[in-house]
């Protein structure tokens, strides 16, 4: 019987082989296989078959495979003893012999799968380019127009392919609408329920704050001055640590920039977002004095072990210490990672006067 003949297939996958890298082999099985699917959904067909595709020629044969057996019951699965002898004298009982078939129209129904096939692979192959393009680009800044904005997520076209702002990664004091340009950091690239890469991007990351700073200030991106730590409350106040070995080198002053220039950037971005940066200092009790700006210190006592900080400010610094909703501590906390407590310099007489007495009640 005549075989389905194909070479512009052929010819078409090896081109596909050298511009996509897509191996011919790797698609003529995936069309193989989807054949298989083809025939018995449109032929109602109940066989078990094989479908094999000549690498040179392109020609597709079809091949229904029937068990042998003494007596055929069922002719579409099962075949005479004596009838397979006679396409294989070789043949005996519980052999499998496969016959060649050419259905009718299958070759416009092979054409279809083939093509359908093909343009499948090419997604699959587009999605692992663009997968792996973000993944290589997570932790940077991608800008993108918001293509739809609710409280539980925002959609942003990147260009190739959306990103995902869920709601924990917005920052709650902005409000987003759709047409407005927005930059957001890669948080993550994962691939969803059909494969398709999805880009989850945040506003809320404290790392976002480090890569503006990174985009702003030539001394960060060139690694003159080093970013230590970033604490934030998004959408109210940062706090961020820097460091530069030279000594030649104000890390502050570099990122605040003459009269906060380079340091508004940043702000503008965030939207007014306050951002306070400190130095960086290796001795614990300066870091953390340092990270409790603006407020005022007088004496920082650390327990090393238990990375524990007793910290004594003036009595009308206590509430600049803590700040609002003890903003200010908690992200000082975070920024050093160490625990703080935070006393007036009223309330650490009055603790020691009190320790004094116990004392003395002991030893009486």
């Amino acid at each position: 019987m005549k075989a389905i003949d194909n070479k512009e297939l052929i010819l078409a996958l090896e081109e596909l082989e050298k511009e996509k890298g897509i191996k011919k082999e790797y698609v003529l099985e995936s069309i193989e296989t989807a054949l298989v699917t083809a025939y018995k959904r449109n032929f109602d067909s109940l066989e078990n078959v094989r479908v094999d595709i000549d690498q040179a020629t392109g020609a597709t044969h079809i091949y229904s495979i029937k068990d042998v057996v003494k007596n055929a019951n069922d002719e579409v699965t099962e075949i005479s003893l004596e009838d397979a002898q006679k396409i294989n004298k070789s043949l005996k009982l519980d052999d499998t012999v496969e016959i060649e078939i050419v259905p009718k129209d299958f070759g416009r129904i092979a054409a279809q799968t083939a093509k359908q096939v093909i343009v499948q692979k090419l997604r699959e192959v587009e999605r692992d380019l663009v997968f792996n393009e973000y993944s290589e680009r997570k932790g940077e800044i991608v800008s993108g127009i918001i293509q739809k904005a609710d409280k539980n997520i925002v959609i942003v076209d990147l260009g190739k392919i959306e990103g995902i702002m869920l709601a924990k990664e917005q920052i709650s004091t902005e409000r987003y609408h759709v047409n407005d340009k927005i930059k957001a950091y890669i948080v993550d690239v994962e691939k969803g329920l059909k494969g398709a890469p999805q880009v989850m991007i945040s506003r809320s990351h404290p790392d976002f704050v480090r890569k503006l700073l990174e985009f702003e200030i030539p001394e960060i991106y060139e690694g003159l001055i080093e970013i230590k730590s970033v604490s934030r409350d998004a959408g109210a106040r940062s706090k961020v640590a820097v460091y530069s070995p030279d000594p030649n080198i104000d890390p502050v002053g570099s990122c605040v920039g003459n009269k906060g220039v380079r340091i508004q950037n940043v702000i503008n971005e965030l939207n007014g977002e306050k951002i306070d940066v400190i130095e960086w200092d290796e001795d614990p009790s300066v870091y953390i004095a340092a990270a409790l700006l603006p407020a005022q210190i007088l004496a920082v006592d650390i327990k090393e072990e238990e990375k524990f900080a007793e910290v004594i400010v003036p009595d009308d610094q206590l509430s600049l210490a803590i700040g609002k909703a003890g903003q200010n501590a908690r992200l000082a906390a975070k920024l050093t990672n160490w625990k703080i407590d935070i006393k007036s310099e009223s309330q650490y007489r009055e603790f020691l006067e009190q320790k004094q007495q116990e004392q003395d009640e002991e030893i009486e």
